[in-house]
């Protein structure tokens, strides 16, 4: 079955395009079918037993994915109705919270509850997770960005789940931005001339600079770059950074950043902390089906 408009229009609110979450879903459901059927429910459950889906949170946290949720319900089956959705993707939820109930044959309700859940509470999990660093350096004026450190496939989602949790993406891929970093620096032969290089080939194209030590930064904003990426650098380097960019370039601590120094970091006058835990190592939120009869 195709994607309802009213699924389709919500992801497209999202940002998501809904033709690649269809194909994403599919794809899982056939990992999880192999080909074959749901052996398990279809010898158990009468075919055309009804019943209810309650999608429960067993955890606090934050929601992320619930028009991916549907997606795959309507992917099933052509049956199943949300009865309701009594929240939203980027909303605070509390443990034993219902963030959406549906209405289908058991069957097709069974068949598609795992790959469900397993898009619910990573995206979740991430959306709770950034939550957690946009809270810890709040009213500093710092934002919390992603990084390119996803999950293959899923990068759309993940980011879009980043952005439910109040956080920024940074670029998408290594199309829409240059990042140059210290490996380009090395084959350019300087931070000058593998600025220079980028910005004469691709001049349209943001430009962004690694920058390892303070005379990295200097060089850096000699040669015009208007963001810098300032690795590994202790925070009193890092408002030192600040004060010699004096407003002339944005500034992105990166690589070592921990939940319980964010803020010591975010007060340093940064503009941004990018978090690659964000999408590679946030625990899932717990999230659970409960099966009632109609």
């Amino acid at each position: 079955m195709a994607l309802t408009p009213e699924t389709a229009s919500s992801l497209l609110d999202a940002g998501l395009d809904p033709g690649e979450v269809e194909q994403l879903v599919s794809r899982a459901l056939e990992e999880d079918l192999g080909g074959g059927i749901d052996v398990t429910s279809v010898a158990t459950v009468p075919f055309d037993l009804e019943g209810v889906a309650d999608f429960v949170a067993r955890a606090p946290g934050v929601v992320a994915g619930l028009p991916v949720v549907r997606a795959v319900l309507e992917i099933v089956t052509d049956d199943s109705v949300v009865l309701q959705q009594p929240t939203a993707d980027g909303h605070r939820v509390e443990r034993g919270t219902v963030l959406l109930t549906a209405r289908a044959l058991v069957r097709s309700l069974l068949t598609a509850e795992r790959t469900a859940l397993n898009l619910l509470c990573h995206l979740s999990g991430i959306a709770t997770l950034t939550r957690r660093w946009v809270d810890a350096v709040d009213g500093t004026g710092a934002q919390i960005l992603d990084t390119r450190k996803t999950n293959p496939g899923l990068r759309a989602l993940e980011k879009y789940a980043v952005r439910c949790g109040g956080g920024t993406n940074k670029r998408m891929g290594l199309h829409d931005a240059a990042l140059v970093k210290d490996n380009h620096v090395l084959a350019a032969g300087g931070v000058a001339a593998a600025y220079d290089a980028v910005r004469r080939l691709f001049p349209d194209v943001d430009v962004q600079v690694e920058c390892d030590t303070l005379a990295q930064v200097e060089e850096a904003l000699a040669a015009g770059a208007g963001f810098l990426l300032l690795d590994n650098m202790p925070v009193d380097d890092l408002r030192a950074a600040v004060a010699l960019a004096a407003g002339r370039a944005e500034l992105e601590a990166t690589g070592g950043l921990t939940l319980d120094r964010a803020r010591a970091v975010a007060e340093t006058g940064v503009d941004y902390l990018s978090v690659g835990a964000l999408t590679h190592s946030a625990p899932v939120l717990d999230v659970g089906v409960d099966l009632r009869s109609v």
